[in-house]
């Protein structure tokens, strides 16, 4: 497949030569402009200089919002997330994360210093190109999400992945994607061996001040 135009992003550095990076990716509707100010939140003292890059999807129809075209990682057909996944969508989007890993590796950070992070949509494209990907990765932030094709992941994961670290955090009262889909995720993946930090909030479909300062942890372990 050819590789495709860079994204669109929001860069953001805690210092200069950064030697780490985490490429983080919104949820349906969303921008870069969402995650974008979590970086203050984050504390990060001690560690090496961060390039946080948060990308701009394309703007594509989405057939569960009537048509509507926004930016979205792929097409989502109906509310039962498990059904009609829009698999090509999937991929062409997996291609469009691989340039953003590879940008960070030919400026000079080590793919072992780069995490990947990820909302909603965001999340389960971070799980689907995390686990394919073939050189290892810092670690994998999957955010009120899920695990998509989740039926072929165990044949389409490479071993570069296998035990890079992964938090996983959910909404106990999320009305979007349902607490029972991300659990059965993490049970896929704790199931294939992987190492899942679980951990779920009283929150909706969101993010809260508790999430965030456990992803700040773990950004501070992987990163260290």
């Amino acid at each position: 497949m050819t590789t495709p135009e860079l994204l669109d992003c929001i860069e953001i550095e805690t210092g200069p030569q950064p030697e780490c990076a985490v490429i983080w990716l919104h949820g349906l509707g969303a921008d870069g402009n969402d995650f974008a100010p979590i970086v203050p939140q984050l504390d990060l003292a001690g560690l090496p200089n961060v390039r946080f890059i948060f990308p701009h999807a394309t703007i594509q129809p989405v057939t569960i919002n009537g048509g509507m075209a926004m930016r979205s990682w792929y097409d989502i057909v109906g509310p039962d997330l498990a059904r009609r996944e829009d698999e090509a969508g999937i991929r062409v989007s997996e291609q469009h994360v691989r340039a953003l890993l590879a940008r960070e590796q030919e400026r000079g950070i080590d793919s072992r210093r780069i995490v990947l992070a990820g909302f909603s949509q965001g999340c389960a494209m971070t799980l689907h190109t995390g686990l394919r990907y073939e050189q290892p990765l810092a670690g994998l932030v999957a955010l009120s999400g899920y695990l998509p094709l989740a039926s072929v992941i165990e044949a389409q994961r490479h071993t570069a992945n296998h035990a890079t670290p992964i938090f996983m955090a959910h909404g106990t009262m999320d009305p979007v994607v349902p607490l029972e889909r991300a659990q059965a995720s993490h049970t896929a993946l704790a199931t294939l061996g992987h190492n899942v930090d679980w951990r779920t909030y009283p929150m909706p479909h969101s993010v809260c001040p508790q999430e965030i300062a456990d992803i700040a942890a773990f950004l501070r372990k992987v990163l260290a």
